[in-house]
């Protein structure tokens, strides 16, 4: 008898190729491993600065990602009634003609007649980029109804922000504050991260109504009431203060708490800096009882306060506003309690377990430095207490001061890129804020004057015209929502069949689904898609859009361009985009085609003629004619996206990735193209990935070595400090214009919206769809959560991933069925200001009895991503977007956060009631699409491989 042969550690596959996921924002490294041409397995690259080698659900099954039923074929022409789902496939010649024949024109006559909106599909370098070649300014993303609250309550304050962009000191932090953080965005490192704390004892916070992932494994789990996170910020703050357990030398030296602030009530100067003649913000120095620069070093400038300057003004300190306004009652732990759902004895504990991590640790790192102002300094002094948040805050019409109320938090304790504590990532942090400007003008050739995004300095620079009206289709960077540095993706479609200010012509869209998981009043939208006028003629005249796959927008569209899979394309993940960097290094990566999309046959074994989307946009741009696009005599001036990658500069020596740069591969950062740039990236597994020098890791808004680092990375314009900002004067200014002052003053309608909304330093007020009457009418917080196992509409038609969760819920605390008269797994019915849904109810017991919650976008429209037509996601699972609406509850403006526009998902206000009748499916239902219907036989993948290996072993 002998042992049989076994092979302990079989091949996954007989080829690997490295590439960077696209299942979620997180942009792990992977490694594809093929057998047969086809692919085996998906695991992580352990050499890849992001994830380490883990993989997560959504990673690992990008496998039927990839083998999707519901991938698109070829072009379509729209043959029926625009939302039937009635095309016909043509041929890419036609398609591209058809759609240069309809942009050429607007192009000539005028830009603003075309507006670009794409969802998440990580190429704003690029789609940015030819929406300003184009000319218009009718150009966003999807993160005006998804972070634009956390990037500009950050860029505004520290020149950095939470999200994807600054993390944890996972390796010291001993104290880690969770707020409004779901599982879908960085996950990878999170969870990396989270095991570090985990194995040695840090405390771990998650502030959440809903404790799920993060918030399960956290210490200690506080279940807010939605859209009051400001207010216990303001309330640890307030603590803090009393006990005068902050870091005033922080304070001083990276901020602006020092600076003067001009005391003349009615004045068209109150409330901005005092500054000498050279611009420079001023401090009262106490050794010369003068005014000086707050700059300069070596001097002991008051920080409390009243004074008078040379020419009679009053002034006082920004650290004076703060201790004024914080200290006040009206933000003590008793004040707040009731109305946060928080016991007013565990807010004056958690503020005193931050001071006792931040201060009582004594954390030093033992590497020297030198700060911007020259002065060496031995060690690194730690503040240990770690903050990060995510949509919970932004997604609320308050959520850009709750932002900056966390930031104001995390100032006051020293928190902020020092050791133990919140860190920067390159390219951040900015200069406050950021340099570049919305783009509002054309050049002659047609050219948009700066990109279509940018940050607003001040009046000035909104995009409106001379009589204060919105010139942007989204009403961006308008008087009603000056600082929508992301644009406004939710206002488009509304405002474009309403001709609001004007009538577009054409609306181009990539991976947006507003008809569906990504519309605030989903019901109303279709109808909006689909309406014409007295004519005939649909009040949207054109629609082109472009999905890989055929969801519920696909219907809407006259025209759609049919986008690879991620394993059949290039991509670039950018510095000048959503950089994937860590706190001690800048890093970028690519994808590239593991398979030409030819040879990957579709469902029914047809050949398919896709095109990545960004390689058909360079193509459309080069048939118009757009000016960065063709060459002088009009030939193309690029092949393809790959191309485009390689060989466009967005400065001299700058382009879209920054490693094996100049016509050698030699230089990184800044340096001329590389023809075998790609080659460079396939050899390294796919990333670039440059370490920060050792002394300069830390206090990256101060440290001489890092902004000298930076600068010759192109990430800052010079090594001068960036002065963390307590108090914005940006925002003062538009207080001021509200007031009167100025020679730019918003329209009558807007004035005290303006003047209410644009304080400079945070406040916190009552979400708009929570005042009274809804609290009344409507006594429950609605929230969804996208689930860590799948991320927005496109995974839950992934065969893998739907075996986790094929339906939702709406998940209830068992005291809130009983007060309801609800029993586990009831059908209900939920009404809110703006509609009512059907569905199932569950108990569940991690969640605050007056939250009710769902998980996202697992809902589907019958017929849509080729589902079987009894799939349970159009049977029994559901949206809360069809009781959202797009507006406010008085209909005056859009359901939005004031300052920054950011779409307030989170806001939503419902009652509860059991269904009259017994109900087995979820409402409403709509027509279900047109699309092929699904293959009714089990979806199964590997079983060739299993029985080659059969045969191979026999």
């Amino acid at each position: 008898m002998h042992d049989p042969a076994l092979n302990l550690s079989p091949s996954p596959g007989d080829e690997v190729k490295t590439t960077t996921c696209y299942m979620c924002a997180c942009r792990c490294g992977i490694k594809v491993w093929l057998q047969d041409g086809k692919i085996r397995y998906i695991q992580g690259n352990r050499e890849h600065p992001v994830n380490q080698g883990v993989l997560c659900a959504k990673g690992a099954s990008g496998i039927m990602q990839h083998y999707s039923p519901a991938r698109l074929r070829k072009p379509l022409l729209r043959v029926g009634e625009r939302g039937a789902g009635e095309f016909r496939e043509i041929e890419w010649d036609e398609a591209l003609d058809l759609a240069a024949s309809w942009l050429k024109p607007i192009r000539a006559r005028n830009p603003d007649e075309f507006a670009f909106f794409t969802g998440r599909d990580q190429s704003q370098a690029l789609t940015g980029w030819w929406a300003q070649q184009f000319g218009t300014v009718n150009y966003a993303a999807h993160g005006g109804f998804c972070s634009v609250n956390m990037a500009a309550g950050g860029l505004y304050s520290i020149g950095g922000s939470f999200w994807e962009f600054g993390e944890p000191d996972w390796e010291h932090t001993q104290y880690l504050m969770l707020w409004g953080v779901a599982e879908d965005h960085d996950s990878n490192p999170i969870k990396l991260g989270l095991g570090k704390l985990k194995a040695r004892g840090a405390k771990i916070v998650a502030v959440n109504p809903v404790r799920s992932g993060y918030g399960a494994i956290a210490d200690e789990w506080i279940g807010i009431r939605p859209g009051t996170d400001g207010l216990f910020a303001f309330a640890l703050a307030h603590e803090l203060l009393r006990m005068d357990r902050i870091d005033l030398d922080y304070l001083v030296r990276y901020a602006n708490a020092h600076w003067l602030v001009i005391d003349q009530p009615g004045g068209a100067d109150d409330g901005l800096f005092a500054r000498d003649a050279a611009g420079n913000a001023l401090c009262w120095n106490t050794h010369t009882h003068a005014a000086t620069d707050a700059n300069a070093i070596d001097m002991s400038p008051a920080v409390v306060g009243e004074y008078v300057l040379a020419d009679g003004r009053k002034a006082r300190p920004v650290f004076q506003l703060i201790a004024d306004r914080y200290l006040d009652p009206q933000y003590s732990p008793d004040a707040v309690s009731e109305r946060c759902g928080i016991p007013a004895d565990s807010i004056r504990r958690i503020a005193r377990e931050l001071a006792e991590a931040a201060f009582d640790s004594k954390l030093e790192l033992p590497i020297a430095w030198t700060d911007s102002w020259g002065r060496e300094h031995a060690t690194m002094e730690g503040r240990p207490v770690s903050m990060h948040a995510m949509r919970g805050i932004s997604a609320h019409s308050n959520g850009f001061h709750t932002c900056r109320a966390l930031h104001l938090l995390q100032l006051l304790l020293g928190a902020l890129d020092a050791p133990g504590s919140f860190r920067y990532q390159p390219p951040f942090p900015k200069p406050i804020p950021p340099a570049n400007r919305p783009g509002k003008a054309r050049k002659p050739d047609g050219v948009l004057d700066a990109a279509p995004l940018g940050f607003v300095h001040g009046p000035e620079d909104l995009v409106v015209d001379e009589h204060g009206q919105p010139r942007r289709i989204d009403h961006a960077y308008s008087w009603a929502y000056p600082l929508s540095a992301h644009g406004m993706m939710h206002t488009v479609i509304r405002n474009a069949w309403a001709g609001d200010p004007y009538k577009i012509d054409t609306l181009l869209m990539f991976m947006a689904n507003m008809s569906w998981n990504s519309a605030m009043n989903t019901g109303e939208t279709m109808r909006w898609l689909t309406d014409k006028d007295e004519a005939g003629e649909y009040k949207i005249p054109r629609i082109i859009y472009s999905d890989a796959y055929a969801s519920e927008m696909v219907a809407y569209a006259d025209l759609v361009l049919p986008d690879t899979t991620y394993l059949e394309r290039f991509d670039a993940i950018s510095l000048l985009d959503r950089p994937i960097s860590d706190a001690d290094a800048a890093s970028d990566a690519i994808r590239h085609p593991i398979f030409d999309p030819a040879t990957q046959l579709d469902e029914d074994g047809r050949p398919r003629d896709v095109r990545g989307f960004q390689s058909a946009l360079i193509e459309l741009g080069a048939r118009i004619g757009l000016p960065g696009l063709v060459n002088e005599d009009g030939s193309p001036k690029y092949r393809d996206y790959a191309d485009y990658i390689v060989r466009h500069e967005r400065a001299p020596g700058v382009g879209l990735l920054a490693g094996w740069r100049g016509e050698d591969g030699a230089q990184q950062g800044k340096g001329a193209p590389n023809p075998d740039q790609l080659q460079r990236y396939i050899e390294h597994g796919g990333f670039w990935h440059a370490p920060i020098p050792q002394s300069a890791r830390y206090y990256k808004m101060a440290n001489r070595d890092y902004l000298q680092w930076a600068q010759r990375f192109g990430f800052v314009p010079n090594d001068q400090p960036i002065v963390l900002q307590l108090y914005s004067e940006t925002l003062q200014k538009f207080r001021l214009a509200a007031q009167g002052h100025g020679a730019l003053q918003p329209p009558a309608e807007h004035r005290q919206r303006v003047a209410t909304y644009f304080d400079p330093l945070p406040i916190w007020y009552e979400p708009f769809e929570h005042d009274q009457t809804s609290r009344t009418t409507f006594p429950l917080n609605a929230v969804t959560q996208r689930p860590m196992f799948m991320y927005h509409a496109w995974g839950s038609q992934n065969a893998w991933l739907r075996q986790i969760t094929a339906r939702n819920y709406l998940y209830l605390h068992p005291q809130t069925g009983a007060a309801h008269g609800i029993a586990d797994e009831d059908w209900i019915e939920v009404t809110s200001h703006h509609g009512r849904i059907t569905v199932q109810a569950k108990f569940a017991g991690n969640v605050q009895p007056d939250t009710v919650w769902t998980w996202n976008a697992i809902g589907k429209r019958k017929g849509a991503w080729r589902l079987a037509k009894d799939a349970p996601e159009g049977e029994q699972g559901f949206l809360l977007n069809h009781l959202i609406s797009d507006v406010t509850p008085k209909g005056d403006y859009a359901n939005a956060d004031p300052v920054t526009g950011q779409a307030a998902w989170f806001d939503l206000r419902v009652s509860i009631r059991k269904a009259d009748a017994q109900a087995d499916q979820s409402a409403p239902q709509f027509a279900p699409l047109q699309f092929k219907p699904a293959d009714e036989r089990p979806l199964r993948y590997g079983a060739g491989f299993r029985r080659r290996n059969k045969e191979a072993t026999r």
